[in-house]
This record gives C-alpha cells, sequence and structure tokens, in this order.
C-alpha cells in the first residue's frame, strides 16, 4: 500500500498553529563590483509549528543571564531552510516572537524537521 504523501501533508499543516520567517546572509554585489554578506528575507510568514526539545539551560551568574535551549520546528517539505540561517517564529497569535538559529534541516515527504539553538541574554 502507498502512501499519500499529499493528503497527510494536509493533515500535518492542520496542526500549524505558528508563523515562521527566514533569513540568509548572502553575498550582495555591490557597484563597485565587490560583495557585502546582506541578511536577506528567504520565507516570510509560512505556518510551521514550534516544539521545544529539551529544557532551557540555566545560565544565570550575577553579571548576566544567558538563554540557550534547542528547539524543533516542523514546516512544509519545499521550503528552502539552511544550516545557520536566522529563524524569527511568532508563536500562535498574539504570542512570543523569537529569534532562533537553524541546524540542518532533516526532509520527508510531508514535512521537514529543522533544529533550532535560541541563544541570547535576558
Amino acid at each position: 500500500m502507498l502512501i499519500d504523501y499529499e493528503k497527510h501533508r494536509k493533515a500535518i499543516e492542520q496542526l500549524y498553529e505558528d508563523r515562521a520567517d527566514v533569513y540568509r546572509v548572502v553575498d550582495v554585489e555591490q557597484p563597485n563590483h565587490t560583495t557585502k554578506p546582506t541578511r536577506m528575507p528567504i520565507l516570510l510568514d509560512q505556518p510551521c509549528s514550534l516544539s521545544q526539545s529539551g529544557l532551557a539551560k540555566n545560565g544565570q551568574t550575577p553579571a548576566q543571564n544567558d538563554i540557550r535551549y534547542d528547539a524543533k520546528l516542523f514546516i512544509g517539505p519545499d521550503h528552502p531552510v539552511l544550516q545557520g540561517d536566522e529563524i524569527v517564529v511568532r508563536q500562535r497569535a498574539g504570542g512570543p516572537e523569537r529569534k532562533y538559529t537553524a541546524g540542518e534541516p532533516f526532509a520527508y515527504p510531508s514535512h521537514q524537521e529543522v533544529m533550532l539553538t535560541r541563544s541570547e541574554r535576558a
């Protein structure tokens, strides 16, 4: 029996309540024919689902509080996400917006899973 991946994908995507923007640093040619690394949007406002994959690590010190944890992003398989991309996820309507760095994506016919790392100071 063959799996109807299109039907499977539609069922999975009905569970996506979050939205993602994907940014990548690309070399943009300048008028003087040099290139300049520039942060460019690759995808905007894409349906997705964010899941926590591990507990946050407590980076509290007397001088600073580091936030660092891993999460997993579920998104359509035809979206070009690369390791190192910056992904901004807006959780549910009115929820928080957070920035992550993408790990290497793992694609399935119905979706892809992207390991994310959040790392910033509180």
